[in-house]
């Protein structure tokens, strides 16, 4: 196993199948459940024919035969205690998503628990709908015993409102340890005016404002056996020893109340931050607003802060940290920053290519590399994706070629008629101008023109490519892309060939073909189409400008300078 490793598949069989035994320190989840939608759904009963399927981000765990089959293994194959909880959560639930969900949910914590080492951690992210399904699911895995803290972090702002019912406004983490020997360093927030406001105490000696706290035992604090005695004519059950209560009084640390009592003055400058309880609701955890630099378009993504958090308190560096539902890639992010060894899995080729493009955007990684495994390395491995998934074979073939996919690949019309556009390759064509150089303009100083991106698994024909040029031609686009896992028609071949080339005034009197064929062979072997300089963009967000140095342009990995 190596340190920056995106598998790409289904996190069960990667646990069971590549993951040694008591692997990681700290481990984080974050696994779909989409609590927006009508709670009742939840129960319905029957039996869907159509295996579940998780498209890009889209959380459809539901009760079909996949499902059952994990039921029936969790409660034959198991232990008594494991078996005696899925019956009971049968009976209390019937079959319906929601077991689903807990059998589904319950058969990777078996194996999170396995590949935990015994001073590890894990965080479970949810929101209420299923946290206390979930909280009976862990303790009955990682025993009652090392169950840790409910943390009910603040998820938004601004709650939704409700009929009949108060606004939601938080998530719930759980955090377990594998047993007693567990690392867990305290944390602080961000100190706010609130807890500022309690330092209300100045001597005006240019130590700045304090606050006092007790210095001797009181409340549940007294018991027998504690040693009394006297200081500076007051006696107590202190809760430091003599010595150190001599020298705080040379060094004026003590505060004399009015009553005589001693008590120890706690400077503000000298506070690391303000404690952080199981109730995460500060400014240093705060939740994304939709204008954040920091997000991604992710619906259910999570802050940076929020990870770094967790990270920092349960693990140290070159600790191993994995995420098996690593989504958009945030826990990964503040792995590499806070300097961990770090493994994510996800089930969309979405999801890993944004997860590579947002840590080579981010960091400068050098000659460090990101290792995926699982995706195709060649053309068998090629066709088994197509066989087992055309969308990820599809998400997988415009990764290669740094296309964005088309925004009708969203989840919500995932099945719909797509225009015959698969993606799209922007490019920038010329400089904005008002005849004495270049000229900035809202947008950027650059002009941009695309290619739209056809992706075709199965047989292909010579009307295919026809179909592309009138594409081309509706979308204004400046070319059009087709991508192939068979070998093209020499009709196809001719039929591209007969179509003109277009010309961008950035490269001159460079030449592009309009209509271009590429097969999945040739871009395993590197090959790229052949296009102006190309814009790598972040999935559901708008493209970057680049910047271009002695007017240089790239196509099929080569600088062109002129």
């Amino acid at each position: 196993m190596k340190n920056r490793t995106l598998y790409f598949g289904d996190n069960l069989e990667i646990l069971q199948k590549k993951i040694p035994d008591e692997s990681f320190d700290l481990i984080y989840l974050d696994p779909p459940f989409n609590s927006n939608r009508n709670y009742n759904v939840l129960f319905k009963e029957g039996l869907q024919d159509s295996p579940s399927q998780v498209q890009a981000f889209e959380d459809s765990w539901h009760w079909n035969r996949d499902s059952k089959i994990i039921f029936d293994y969790l409660v034959t194959k198991t232990n008594g205690d494991i078996s005696n909880l899925m019956l009971a959560l049968e009976k209390m639930v019937g079959h319906n998503d929601l077991l689903a969900y807990l059998s589904m949910m319950a058969v990777r914590l078996i194996e999170l628990h396995r590949v935990l080492k015994k001073t590890g951690s894990l965080y479970l992210h949810c929101d209420p709908t299923a946290s206390h399904y979930l909280k009976i699911v862990l303790d009955v895995i990682f025993g009652k015993n090392n169950f840790r803290n409910e943390i009910v972090w603040k998820k938004t702002n601004s709650p939704k409102s409700q009929t009949k019912a108060f606004g939601s406004q938080h998530d719930i983490i759980f955090f377990y340890s594998k047993s007693d020997n567990f690392k867990c360093d305290k944390v602080f927030a961000p100190i706010d005016d609130e807890y500022a406001a309690a330092f209300r105490y100045d001597d005006d000696d240019g130590k700045g404002p304090y606050q006092t706290v007790a210095l001797v035992a009181g409340g549940m604090q007294k018991y027998e056996g504690r040693k009394e005695f006297e200081f500076q004519g007051v006696k107590a059950q202190w809760l430091y020893t003599k010595e150190n209560l001599d020298e705080m009084y040379e060094q004026n640390l003590l505060y004399k109340t009015s009553g005589g009592m001693f008590r120890k003055k706690v400077y503000l400058k000298d506070i690391e931050g303000k404690g952080v309880s199981d109730i995460w609701a500060d400014e240093g955890v705060s939740p994304l607003q939709g204008a954040s630099k920091e997000s991604l378009g992710y619906a259910t993504q999570k802050p940076v802060a929020l990870l770094e958090r967790i990270i920092q308190a349960s693990s140290k560096e070159n600790d191993w940290v994995l995420d098996p539902f690593c989504g958009c890639g945030t826990t990964v992010a503040a792995a590499e920053k806070l300097k961990r060894n770090w493994v994510g899995i996800d089930i969309t080729t979405l999801a890993i290519s944004l997860i590579k493009r947002r840590l080579k955007d981010h960091f400068d990684l050098g000659s460090k590399q990101i290792y995926v495994d699982g995706l195709p390395s060649d053309l068998s491995g090629a066709r088994e994706l197509f066989k087992k998934n055309p969308f990820e074979f599809e998400y997988w073939v415009l990764d290669m070629i740094n296309a964005t996919p088309a925004q009708s690949k969203s989840k919500e019309n995932m099945r719909g008629a797509d225009k015959g556009i698969d993606g799209i390759i922007t490019f920038i064509k010329d400089y904005y101008s008002n005849g004495n150089g270049k000229k900035k303009n809202g947008n950027g100083d650059y002009r941009y023109g695309k290619a739209i991106v056809q992706v075709k698994g199965g047989s292909v024909q010579r009307n295919q490519i026809a179909t592309l040029k009138g594409d081309v031609e509706r979308e204004k686009a400046e070319a059009g892309i087709f991508i192939t896992l068979e070998e093209p028609t020499k009709p196809m071949i001719q039929e591209a060939i007969d179509v003109d080339s277009f010309t961008t005034l950035i490269t001159g009197k460079l030449e592009f073909p309009k209509i271009q064929i590429l097969t999945i062979a040739e871009l395993l072997k590197g090959k790229l189409p052949y296009l102006p300089q190309g814009l790598v963009k972040d999935y559901n967000k708008k493209a970057q400008p680049i910047e271009v140095k002695n007017k240089e342009f790239w196509h099929n990995n080569m600088a062109v300078l002129f």
